[in-house]
């Protein structure tokens, strides 16, 4: 078996490429092919916890890498780092996971080999084949490329000989021209992987048609060969007043307009950056749900991760989920109101942030008033007393004392999916008493009670044993479990609620791009006589 390749490129973050390579997943599954999802390096604090296995030869290559390991010519030319031992659980980016969903695929490390988790605006956690890399994330960027390229090729070699599709997805823009030399994610991808490529705009920030002609004018001769289609995302208003713009476009380049997308808010697709665009977020909550009779207030600090596990409260009929960066966004909240503080990527930075901001005591007054407030992961660990460090992990920091709780940050990081129940819960979370659920966790701290306040008579309840409590009132509720609002019985339980499930989404995405792509474009991708 030797795959197909098509790779959806984008003129910039925020095209469309992470959507429209699901909706690939999905359409080329839905004809009958054994498709997988790959993207090189992603960019992104929103990962998943998938499969502890990696099964052929990745699992252990030569010092010299993946080149001598497939026998390719020059072989130890590169001194590869250390693979890690996969037999343990695995992170990759939430995009990359999903799409392993739509495509009918089991998610593994090889659909994203290299993920970069950003912990400030200069330094990022470097995750290879799933684990935590720390010589590599001390490594400077461009010196990076050589050591990690020779197992993204075997990852991507390997799905290749094991699926009749791959679908690849780009980042950021393949004409980025001062990185084209350490590139190892765009056009180093296409062409060791022969693929067939689509270019994808965002119409609706406008400039579409210079954003594809600058692009393409960018590539190499032999790469712009490679882009089969131009890729209109986001379009707003009647398609005939595009024209003669696409024409112009082909003839300039030779390559035709193949889709205009219209504009879709409500495809359930988490976004890739995890955040939904807060202009329209009003405007959707009530378009979907009716009159809200709940807000969930999220706190959107800098580090902020995992957000497409609140993508399912988006379809909740009564719930207004927003985003909440200063004071008065949390002002006029009722009690019956929720403040969530999300997971982070660098809890006491993030934290520190909290209180620069003043928010610190805008969620101490909710609570205080019987405000509901969660805490999930590095929020969970925020609502303690204090963080604590001694390995240089995160960073020291006071809590917000709303949890009788102590954090400490180990050197090793927990990955693992989690199979839980809770026990007996009070509150407002009482709905929530024996309820069963699957999560994951992706952490490196380690909490349990301050045992001198709860000796001095302060209350807490453990809820889950070693991965939520509340407090003595049941208002304020904290865990370490990713994936709570991704549970149908956490959902009905809370909610009364059933939302679209994840395979109804991923339908809905094939069907809308079978129904806007051109006739024949999408079953031409994969024809063997479109391959050099």
């Amino acid at each position: 078996m030797s795959a197909r390749c098509i790779m959806v490129l984008g003129t910039s973050s925020g095209a469309g490429k992470s959507w429209l390579t699901t909706a690939l997943c999905r359409h080329y599954a839905r004809q009958g092919l054994k498709v997988a999802p790959f993207k090189a390096q992603n960019m992104s604090n929103n990962a998943r916890v998938v499969a502890p296995t990696l099964p052929t030869a990745c699992g252990s290559l030569p010092p010299g890498g993946a080149l001598a390991c497939l026998g390719r010519p020059g072989a130890g030319s590169v001194v590869a780092p250390t693979l890690p031992a996969l037999r343990e659980w695995g992170e990759i980016g939430s995009a990359q996971y999903f799409q392993a969903l739509a495509a009918q695929a089991e998610p593994d490390v090889r659909m994203n080999p290299l993920l970069l988790k950003p912990e400030s605006d200069t330094r990022s956690q470097v995750v290879l084949l799933g684990k935590v890399s720390t010589s590599l994330s001390e490594t400077p960027w461009r010196d990076r490329s050589e050591m990690v390229w020779p197992h993204i090729a075997a990852a991507l070699d390997e799905l290749i000989a094991e699926n009749d599709v791959v679908v690849i997805e780009g980042a950021g823009s393949p004409a980025e021209i001062n990185l084209m030399d350490s590139d190892i994610v765009n056009l180093r991808v296409a062409r060791h992987a022969n693929a067939q490529c689509l270019l994808v705009t965002d119409i609706d920030k406008g400039g579409a048609f210079a954003h594809l002609y600058g692009t393409w004018a960018l590539l190499p001769p032999e790469d712009q060969q490679r882009i089969q289609g131009f890729v209109l995302n986001k379009f707003r208003g009647d398609a005939s007043l595009l024209a003669p713009a696409p024409e112009m476009l082909q003839n300039l380049t030779g390559v035709p307009t193949v889709a205009v997308l219209p504009m879709w808010w409500q495809h359930g697709l988490p976004e890739e950056d995890g955040f939904f665009n807060h202009r329209f977020d009003a405007m959707r909550s009530a378009s979907a749900n009716g009159v809200a009779a709940k807000t969930l207030a999220v706190i959107a600090y800098p580090r902020i991760s995992n957000l497409d596990e609140f993508q399912p409260l988006q379809n909740v009929p009564g719930v207004r989920l927003m985003w909440a960066r200063n004071p008065d966004d949390l002002a006029g909240l009722h009690a019956a109101d929720w403040v969530i503080l999300p997971g982070s990527k660098h809890t006491s930075a993030d934290l520190a942030w909290v209180r620069q901001q003043g928010l610190d005591a805008a969620v101490a007054r909710h609570a205080a008033q019987g405000g509901a407030v969660l805490g999930i992961c590095g929020g969970l660990q925020m609502l303690g007393e204090a963080l604590i460090d001694t390995h240089g992990v995160d960073g020291n920091a006071p809590g917000l004392g709303l949890l009788p709780l102590v954090t400490q940050f180990a050197q090793d990081k927990t990955v693992t999916k989690t199979a839980a129940q809770f026990g007996p819960v009070g509150g407002p979370w009482s709905a929530l008493s024996g309820v069963h659920l699957q999560g994951y966790e992706i952490h490196h701290g380690q909490t349990q009670g301050h045992s001198a306040m709860l000796a001095g008579g302060a209350v807490l309840h453990e809820v889950i044993p070693g991965l939520a409590w509340q407090n003595g009132k049941g208002h304020v509720l904290g865990t370490y479990l990713h994936g709570l609002f991704e549970s149908p019985a956490v959902l009905q339980a809370l909610f009364g609620a059933q939302v679209p499930t994840l395979e109804t989404v991923f339908d809905g995405l094939a069907d809308f791009i079978e129904q806007h792509f051109e006739a024949g474009v999408l079953r031409r991708l994969i024809e063997p006589a479109h391959r050099a």
